[in-house]
């Protein structure tokens, strides 16, 4: 039984399903991420779980507890938004003990809460300092602490990192889990970026339509995507369709590309019949540079073939007119220029059947 249960969990706007049948644990101390492309409900799940929007049907329980009913201010709950919603006029100590005053405290105890969580988050030192003279991740970590001062049974982010250029949004992905981990925090975090959702989760679900499509560790859900649209939603576009071919031992796909060697077998093997996308994950190419053999050949003509730090970029395409993309290493010798006719080998273990056709992406 986890800390926080959510079970069954439907959500309606008009005709519009935001959430369906959605059901999940999340365990104390993990930090959970709900990842998903907009509009998918995972806003309205996260609403729903703070008490802001009431399920149409499903129950919520925390440590036991049925709290579906429960008013938002009585869960216990921190919630973080995109939009920080610091006071410009206050300092940060202020803007972190706000919360506290409104909730009735000691002023002493007001300002030994407020001083703990600028200490969780690094900031002892910023307390008296104007908001608007701090960088954006210091006004991340302020509202951060602010979130943490009344010391939440849970913590839910949604979108935290969102309104952050690039550079120090990957900077503070990298800081920001290290820093939950060490707080020991229970943690719900939405974002619709899988590197994100990768830097800083225990475990992930991947929303789609309003429905709970995948779960797990992220290695296992990358590794693993269970369909299409995860797989195109993770940045796996090599999607194929595929139908197996009962002509040769063994297991051969046929595709608009031609025929693959898919052994050893996936498990479970798929159904002649079946609806099937082939994914070729970018790593399975292996450039030819000279007459002879190999797995599973492909001939195509080099689009482009750009640096990308610790590996070339190779997208490619064929006389079907799909477009492929491919990482090469770095170090490789001989890289092919725009236009070129070239040969690529295709590594089976870099190559899965996954049920449904392309479109579903």
């Amino acid at each position: 039984m986890g800390l926080l249960e959510v079970r069954h969990i439907d959500k309606s706007f008009g005709q519009k399903r935001a959430l369906v049948d959605v059901s999940f644990e999340i365990e104390a101390a993990e930090i959970l991420c709900v990842l998903g492309p907009s509009g998918c409900g995972k806003t309205t799940l996260l609403r729903a779980i703070a008490g802001l929007e009431r399920p149409d049907r499903g129950e919520l329980r925390f440590a036991g507890a049925d709290i579906t009913s429960t008013a938002p201010h009585q869960r216990g709950f921190g919630l973080m938004f995109q939009d920080y919603a610091l006071f410009p006029h206050k300092n940060v100590l202020d803007n972190v003990a706000f919360g506290l005053r409104m909730a009735g405290l000691s002023p002493a105890e007001v300002q030994r809460r407020a001083q703990e969580a600028l200490a969780l988050v690094d900031l002892t030192d910023y307390a008296r300092h104007d908001v608007h003279s701090l960088s954006g991740g210091e006004q991340q970590r302020v509202a951060l602490a602010r979130s943490l001062a009344p010391k939440p049974r849970l913590l839910m982010l949604d979108e935290p990192l969102g309104s952050l250029d690039r550079p120090l949004r990957e900077r503070l992905m990298n800081e920001l889990r290290p820093l939950l981990k060490r707080i020991g925090i229970t943690t719900l975090y939405v974002t619709h970026d899988q590197e994100e959702a990768f830097a800083v989760a225990d475990r992930l679900i991947i929303m789609h339509q309003g429905r709970l499509v995948q779960e797990g560790q992220p290695a296992e859900v990358y590794q693993n995507p269970n369909s299409p649209f995860v797989a195109h939603f993770l940045g796996l576009t090599n999607l194929l369709p595929a139908h197996l071919s009962a002509d040769r031992p063994g297991l051969w796909v046929e595709t608009p590309w031609g025929l693959f060697n898919l052994d050893p077998r996936p498990a479970p093997p798929p159904e002649a019949g079946d609806e099937l996308t082939l994914l070729i994950r970018p790593e399975a190419a292996q450039i030819l540079t000279s007459p002879g053999g190999g797995e599973n050949l492909i001939e195509v003509i080099v689009q482009e073939c750009s640096f990308r730090g610790d590996h070339y970029q190779l997208l490619v395409h064929g006389a079907q007119g799909q477009t492929l993309t491919f990482q090469i290493d770095a170090q490789a010798k001989g890289l092919p220029h725009p236009g070129q006719h070239i040969r690529l080998s295709l590594r089976a273990e870099h190559m899965s059947l996954l049920a449904g056709g392309p479109g579903e992406a």
